[in-house]
């Protein structure tokens, strides 16, 4: 016994050796990727030394003898920080993931290959303005340097994700940038999955005042009912519940229903400025990763300098400001995709029917690789209409009739998308109009263009190609239409003049919150369905509560977390119930429904992390809308999983008979809304008592509702979660200013998955007192010091200095990178 103890103590003794030697050496080889900020490197391409200061939150501070020079430096920084995140957005543009994570991804590369996102991208560098393509080709130039520097100086492969997948890197190209605006706007596309959904419930509710509820119109001028989406075919449809939307892979290039891009911005003139010069705060909204999307850089251009957020693989500052101008974006809504129900020929598959007769499909053949398996072969085909798509993209298969498929029309696939140089005039403008012109090359995804300048003037923009559908069109764009039918085809885009525009208001405060701009009718109205109902009132509120405004004041509203919505829907779900009845025993189902009605009838609608009650009122209205609705759409429930505050608003006020989703359809008793109310709250109360314990008073908010920044691949990895993820509990929800959605799915309906990324409040009264920050951190190496530094501050709702003065960068330095011309 003594002689097997010792061997297997030996035994023991060399496993855990071997297993930290090779910790060791793994640490080591992906500590080689950690960039050296203070080197000098002489690199090709630049025609005078340029000189990169990191801030000592690591934001570089950019200065060369020319703008291609200050551009090459942002591709190199870029490069430095975000190797990975940018080669893995080229890769997901050119339907190329497959090559490394096997078939898990195949679905994703099908999609974009059908979209030819990266065609698009090529074949757009032709469309450029020569001093973009000049931009472009610098900036390419600066990312291309640093892979020849980690190839030639052995830096550990330029990120420690590439030690694990080890594909070959090709040269950075500026259509891989044009691409990346493209994958922008797939990433805030939302209305395709709108159109699909409403065509669903359409064919589950069969009745258009019911389809009204369920998926409200924003308030404001109405419209014509739409037909039913059966009556458009004389084919049957398809099953409407089936094909239930599936857990997205976090790769997947858009968002759930609900999730895709939102924002706020807003600016104050001089006259409400408490100190004499506009003021401009922007907080754009997307999916939390790590690292976020959003990297901070200032640029000093041959115009001034420029500071604020960029995207990696761009040498543009999306959102930021000059020393004269500044500018926030917010995603219009704009309703720009159609989806058109294609028929087949019945004699010839590979033709479809146009209002002029049969016609051939255009199509392509391509090849995707897969890892670990056999390459896939695909027909790649398009109408006039645009691409056909896959059936699993978007749930369309589940509305598209047999002996048809499903095309989509969608304005970001166009050859000549310019958008890229929007970006670059903007750094370049000194003033609001030229900033509103700079808006005209802006092609998608379209947004709203927030703009204030030294002068005292501000303005707000939509800028992107809105389609020219004709009047007569079926469907309004709202569900698939049949595309053979002339009248609801696109003509074509609107010109610019046609987009919402609003300077310089005589109150001096404009804002957007994704709510709905104008209220014009079809075809020239944006679009019918709008991202925010709520946060705008909050909004309103706090704008107009004082008659002028300061950078911190623009701050605190920024960060408000109380909940318009909360404070709507619990007076009208709650009428019955504030106290009523006799008082209940302790340790009582009826004890603890009264103590969560109690703790609800005082509270004030703040989504604060440390208190219950937002966690009580979020698991009660999801409960609410699921006893509401599920009785009557079945499964397709599923897809109604985040609260919709205009549908319980409806119902309980009881708009247009709405009060008839209360009464529970196979009971043959007449149940009252009051009656669904009590017993939502129950099985509420029921599932956080499970979930999070005895005791009301101990809920919080912010146990449930955790901010995930979750790395895209190795974030579900056992291995290496508990290194790339980065997790905090957070104050704020759906529908407060300070945003932090929730997926509504279980096992975890409340987590944080969609924030303000990116946050910045500008004040021309002094313009160097202007603060911003970002969610994670400037690195994207999870060894980094930088990886998450700045993740903390976001939390607490705090900010980093949008200082110019390029003293004050050097003053606090973390290092500076030189790079000279190579002889």
């Amino acid at each position: 016994m003594g002689v097997f103890l010792r061997w297997l103590v030996r035994l023991v003794t060399l496993v855990v050796a071997i297993a930290v030697l090779t910790l060791a050496v793994a640490w080591w080889m992906a500590g080689r990727s950690l960039p050296d900020y203070n080197a000098d490197w002489q690199v090709p391409g630049i025609t005078a030394p340029v000189e990169i200061v990191r801030s000592n939150a690591n934001v570089p501070h950019i200065f060369g003898s020319t703008d291609l020079d200050v551009y090459y430096g942002l591709g190199f920084s870029h490069a430095q920080d975000r190797l990975w995140q940018m080669l893995m957005i080229r890769r997901t543009a050119q339907g190329r993931l497959s090559e490394l994570f096997g078939a898990r991804t195949l679905e994703i590369d099908i999609l974009l290959r059908r979209l030819d996102i990266y065609g698009h991208a090529t074949r757009s560098v032709a469309a450029q303005t020569p001093e973009t393509i000049a931009a472009l080709e610098a900036y390419a130039a600066g990312v291309n340097a640093w892979l020849e520097l980690v190839g030639a100086e052995a830096l550990g492969r330029g990120a420690p994700e590439l030690f694990l997948f080890a594909p070959e890197i090709s040269p950075w190209r500026p259509a891989d940038s044009i691409a990346i605006t493209m994958m922008m706007a797939l990433q805030l596309a939302s209305h395709q999955e709108e159109e699909v959904l409403r065509a669903r419930a359409s064919l589950a509710l069969g009745d258009a005042a019911r389809l009204a509820d369920l998926m409200p119109d924003v308030p404001g001028e109405g419209i014509a009912a739409l037909p039913d989406y059966a009556s458009f075919f004389d084919v049957p449809m398809p099953q409407f519940a089936s094909g239930a939307s599936r857990p997205r892979d976090p790769l997947y290039p858009t968002a759930p229903r609900g999730l895709g891009g939102a924002s706020n911005a807003w600016a104050a003139a001089p006259a409400r400025s408490a100190a004499g010069g506009a003021l401009l705060a922007n907080d754009p909204h997307l999916g939390l990763s790590a690292p976020t999307l959003w990297y901070l850089a200032r640029l000093e251009l041959s115009t001034g300098g420029v500071i604020g957020a960029s995207i990696p693989g761009m040498p543009v500052i999306l959102a930021g400001r000059s020393d004269r101008l500044g500018w926030g974006i917010t995603s219009s809504y704009m309703d720009d995709i159609d989806l058109f129900v294609e028929e087949l020929n019945p004699d010839n598959p590979g033709q479809y029917r146009t209002s002029d007769g049969w016609a051939d499909f255009e199509t392509r053949r391509t090849i995707i690789e897969i890892a670990d398996a056999q390459p896939v072969t695909i027909t790649l085909r398009w109408t006039e209409n645009g691409p056909v798509l896959p059936e699993d993209a978007w749930n369309v298969g589940t509305v598209t009739p047999p002996g048809h498929v499903m095309s989509m029309a969608w304005t970001a696939l166009s050859d000549r998308n310019t958008s890229i140089q929007t970006g670059l005039e903007l750094m370049r403008a000194g003033s609001v109009a030229e900033g509103i012109a700079a808006g005209e090359a802006f092609v998608a995804p379209s947004q709203n263009l927030t703009l204030a300048d030294a002068d005292g003037n501000i303005a707000l923009q939509t800028i992107g190609h809105m389609p020219w559908r004709l009047p007569g069109h079926q469907s309004l764009g709202r569900i698939p239409a049949p595309g053979w039918i002339a009248e609801n085809r696109w003509q074509g885009v609107t010109q610019y003049f046609a987009n919402p525009s609003f300077e310089n208001p005589e109150g001096g405060i404009l804002g957007n919150t994704n709510n709905k701009l104008v209220d014009r009718d079809f075809p020239l109205h944006v679009s019918y369905s709008w991202g925010d109902t709520q946060r705008v009132t909050r909004w309103q509120r706090l704008m107009q509560a004082r008659q002028v405004h300061t950078r911190d004041s623009f701050i605190e509203a920024q960060l408000d977390t109380v909940s318009a919505a909360a404070r709507n829907i619990l007076p009208l779900v709650a009428r019955d119930l504030w106290l009523s009845g006799e008082a209940a025993a302790d340790g009582t189902p009826e004890r603890r429904r009264q103590r969560a009605l109690q703790l609800l009838a005082e509270w004030n609608g703040e989504m604060n992390e440390h208190l219950p009650e937002p966690l009580i009122y979020a698991a009660w209205m999801r409960e609410l809308q699921q006893r509401l609705i599920r009785d009557d759409i079945g499964p397709l429930a599923n897809e109604f999983l985040k609260i919709e505050p205009l549908f319980l608003e409806r119902v309980f006020r009881d708009v247009d008979g709405a009060a008839i989703w209360c009464d529970i359809r196979p009971s043959t008793a007449r149940e009252t809304c009051t009656d669904i109310a009590r017993l939502a709250l129950d099985d509420a109360l029921q599932w956080l008592e499970e979930r999070y314990g005895l005791g009301v008073e101990s809920w919080r908010w912010g146990a449930a509702h955790e901010a995930r920044h979750d790395h895209q691949v190795l974030g579900d990895t056992a291995l290496f979660s508990w290194v790339v993820n980065i997790r905090q509990p957070t104050s704020g929800g759906d529908f407060t200013l300070q945003r932090a959605a929730t997926p509504g799915t279980l096992p975890d309906p409340f987590l944080n998955t969609h924030s303000a990324g990116y946050r910045g409040v500008y004040d021309f009264a002094d313009p160097d007192s202007s603060v911003f920050i970002i969610a994670t951190g400037q690195s994207g190496h999870p060894l980094s010091p930088y990886y998450d530094d700045l993740g903390e501050l976001w939390r607490r709702g705090e900010y980093i200095p949008m200082s110019l003065d390029p003293e004050l960068a050097r003053a606090g330095n973390i290092g500076v990178t030189m790079l000279t011309p190579r002889p």
